[in-house]
Order: C-alpha cells, then structure tokens, then sequence
C-alpha cells in the first residue's frame, strides 16, 4: 500500500536523488540543492496557508510514500498560478496567408510566436515516478489524485489547467529543436538553458529570443517534425491526460517545442465524476472498482488507492481499517473518490 501526502524537509535528499534521475528536459526540478530546498519549504507554505479568494503563486508538492519501506516512489505537483512572478513563456503554432488575387497565387505557412498566453493559469508539474515503482496502477494514481485536489479546493486554482509535456531530445538530452535555436540564436546548449530556466535565470529568454513570428519552414527539417511531439517516455503521461479532457492548443516549449495541453477545470473527467462520501469501517469492503480517493484536508492531505465501491445512492464508501488509518480518517468523516479510469 502507499499514501501520496505533502512533502516534507525529511524528504530532501529523496527529492534530490529524483531530480538526478529525473534527466534532461525536466525543467521543474533541476539538480540545484539550494533550490530543492527551497521548492520544499515554499510547498510547505503553500499547504499551511488559508485558503485564497483567487489564485496566486503556490506550489503544490507531493510525494508517493510506500507503506511498508517508506521508500519515497515518486513526485506529483500542481501550480497555483504560473507567470504572475516570473514571465512563462511558450510559442503559438498558427498561420498566416501570403495572398495575390492579381498572381492568382495563394499560400499558407505555419509560425511560431512568442507568447505569455498561459499567465496565470494553473498547471500540473513534477510528475515522476521511479524506475523500481512503474508498474500496475502506480502511475495513473500518481497523476489522477491531483484532480481530486483540484475538485476539493477549486478557490486554490484556475479555470485553466495545464500540462507541459517533456518534447523530444536523445540520450545526451540534446533536442533538434533547440539545436536550430542554438545555432542561429542562444550559443548554449539545451541543457544548459533547460537548466538556467529551472533554476529561475529566464532573463536570457527575452534577451535572445527571436522577437518576431519564425516560420517553420525556414527551420531544419529535424526541428520542424519535432514540434509537437513528445519524449518517449512521455507518450503515457499524454494519453492519460488526453483521456482526462486535456487538448493541444498547438502551443509548444520553447526549448524542446514539446506540446503543452490544457483542459477547463471543470470538464476534467475525475474532477466531474468524484464526489464525497462518507465513511464506513468493515473488514472486509465489498466491490471490485478501482477507487482513487482523499481526505479533505490541505496541510495533512492524504491520498490513496482501494479496491471497493461507491455507494451513490446513500453516498457511502466502506473501507478497511488500514486504508483508513492512511487516509486519517474515521467512521463518519467524508472522502472525495472516483474510480480509477
């Protein structure tokens, strides 16, 4: 069994050993003790603090912890607000026509347009899980349960809710798209720049970033079939977003050109379909659905998975003894659950 709670300072050096095995191209959590620290304690805060009238800059940050060993399996995050401190850039893919009515000459072209349109919305971050963990259920728990965060504390988020998904580098973490960038523009590798932007060094963005429209066509033929596409190893984490409402928008990182997508809040499948339910103590739950679910509490979240079933008609859930000792929770209080899709 594992439990999904806040993280805490004890988990510093498992953060860190994540963020050495998380890669190239994981912007959220690059390899900088100073600023794993600091993600830990502004996550701390962000949970401790009373709930907003509207979103602000708060990082959310959880941990897998499984219950036997506690051994730390994975990360989760949600952003409150993105850009409202520093800007949060993407490029548009949009097109423009290049029209002659008199040479009777009609042509489109795709181009990329550097953009703020993402400010203020929030966005799903820092999911990984360890390579030993990426089995069975693990992975869907580890992204679903944030939407059951999401539905309990709506005043905490956005309407908007986004995703970046890691774009398409090689085994050195070198990107085609990047590589055209690099060449004409920024003299660094990606990297390097991927790793500036993490630490919160954007500055260098606006300074050397093309100013104006850059059509795709004028970009190597490497660079242009990547826009869009996602990593490998990214592909899952794309179709269960895509199964959870989330579209393309045709907007890209500016980095790898991977494609960030994005949902209302209000449409996204488990956010519609949990609800709260009260809690019952058996020994024995009766059922055979895949349930996600949650305490309703913010600094002392917890989460996890059960096989059971929700009672829709009395608005009930019967639980183990154990799951509910995960949860903190007690006959009579409420969760918020969903099958597990």
């Amino acid at each position: 069994m594992f439990v999904i709670r806040p993280i805490e300072q004890k988990d510093y050096s498992e953060l860190l050993k994540i963020a050495h095995e998380s890669g190239h191209g994981f912007t959220s959590l690059p390899v900088n003790e100073e600023l794993i620290a600091n993600k830990i304690k502004r996550a701390e805060a962000s949970f401790a603090s009373p709930e907003p009238t509207e979103p602000s800059e708060q990082g959310y940050l959880f941990v897998m912890e499984d219950c036997e060993t506690g051994a730390i399996m994975g990360t989760s995050g949600i952003e409150s607000a993105v850009g409202l401190d520093d800007a949060f850039y993407h490029y548009h893919l949009s097109k423009v026509v290049h029209n002659s009515r008199e040479l009777n000459i009609y042509n489109t072209a795709d181009v990329l347009t550097l953009c703020n349109d993402y400010t203020g919305a929030s966005e799903l971050c820092t999911l990984f899980l360890r390579e030993p963990f990426r089995k069975g259920i693990n992975g869907r728990v580890l992204s679903k349960f944030r939407f059951l965060f999401l539905a309990q504390n709506r005043n905490r988020f956005a309407e908007t809710v986004i995703a970046e998904m890691r774009g398409v580098s090689d085994a050195k973490g070198e990107s085609p798209f990047w590589q055209w960038l690099e060449e004409h523009f920024f003299s660094m590798d990606f990297p390097t720049a991927d790793y500036l932007t993490g630490i919160g060094q954007k500055v260098f963005i606006a300074e050397l970033m093309p100013k104006y429209p850059v059509y795709v066509s004028l970009l190597s033929k490497a660079a242009q079939e990547v826009i869009g596409k996602v990593h490998d190893k990214t592909e899952p984490a794309l179709r269960l977003l895509k199964s959870e409402g989330f579209s393309w928008k045709r907007y890209v990182d500016i980095f790898d050109a991977g494609p960030t997508v994005e949902a209302d809040i209000s449409q996204i499948r488990t956010v519609r379909s949990s609800n709260l339910y009260t809690v019952e103590i058996t020994d024995s739950p009766s059922g055979d659905d895949n349930i996600i679910l949650s305490n309703l509490e913010v600094k002392e979240f917890r989460a996890t998975h059960t096989i059971s079933s929700l009672d829709k008609t009395n608005q009930t859930i019967c639980l183990s003894q154990q799951v509910a000792d995960v949860l903190n929770v007690k006959a009579g209080d409420q969760v918020r659950a969903a099958k597990l899709i």
